[in-house]
């Protein structure tokens, strides 16, 4: 195109294209649950920190209140243990058994028994005394004693091993009976299994019960014989 002399003319130029606009970043459905978890998390957190905080609080308020309860407490204790009368302790009006309460019997259920065998009796005990009140004995193998010897050699004792306190009141009319065996074995001072003890040889034996508490109580010897 013509146009004046000297004069510039401008080619009109192409606009640019518009600049985008940044998208907002859009959480997914997972995602949003997960910040909303953090969230109650960190509230119920901070919930039971101040609960804490409160109970510390309170707790060293309420010990501090009864510090003056306490002073002086083994003091106070002490004074009233001691403006106490003491308990009066109860003894029981049964006395023991002596000789001239009891009677002791014991029967055995053979007079012979082979070696390595055994020998089954019937301790007796039996009142004798004249007293209502009666008296207590105990009753029990090792309170109750049945002895084996041979001369002056004690063979066996049953309170070798000790047992079960059986304590029993004697009185007018009262008889007592238990099983006692002999495995046909010599005991020592301690207790031994009754298998792990040496069998007694032949020959001729005294068997009689005796009270532990007063020796003088006694039943009638019994030979026996060990074939």
């Amino acid at each position: 195109m013509a146009g004046a002399p000297g004069r510039l003319v401008r080619m009109p130029s192409q606009s640019s294209p518009r600049a985008a606009k940044p998208r907002k970043r859009r959480l997914s459905k997972r995602q949003r649950q997960m910040y909303r978890r953090r969230r109650i998390a960190v509230l119920v957190g901070l919930v039971a920190f101040l609960a804490l905080a409160v109970f510390c609080v309170y707790s060293l308020v309420r010990g501090a209140s009864l510090v003056p309860a306490w002073v002086g407490a083994d003091e106070r204790m002490a004074v009233t243990r001691a403006t106490q009368p003491p308990v009066p302790v109860r003894k029981s009006k049964v006395r023991v058994c002596s000789a001239n309460d009891i009677e002791l019997a014991l029967d055995p259920a053979s007079a012979s028994v082979p070696v390595g065998g055994s020998l089954e009796f019937t301790a007796r005990i039996t009142y004798t005394g004249k007293d209502p009140a009666g008296c207590y004995v105990d009753g029990a193998d090792d309170g109750r004693v049945l002895q084996i010897s041979s001369g002056s050699d004690v063979v066996w004792r049953s309170d070798a091993c000790e047992a079960a306190y059986r304590p029993l009141l004697m009185m007018q009319g009262v008889t007592d009976e238990q099983k006692m065996t002999w495995d046909t074995v010599r005991s020592g001072s301690e207790c031994v299994a009754e298998g792990d003890l040496p069998h007694v040889d032949r020959g001729t034996y005294v068997a009689q019960l005796v009270l532990k508490d007063d020796p003088k109580v006694m039943s009638k010897p019994v030979t026996i014989t060990v074939e």
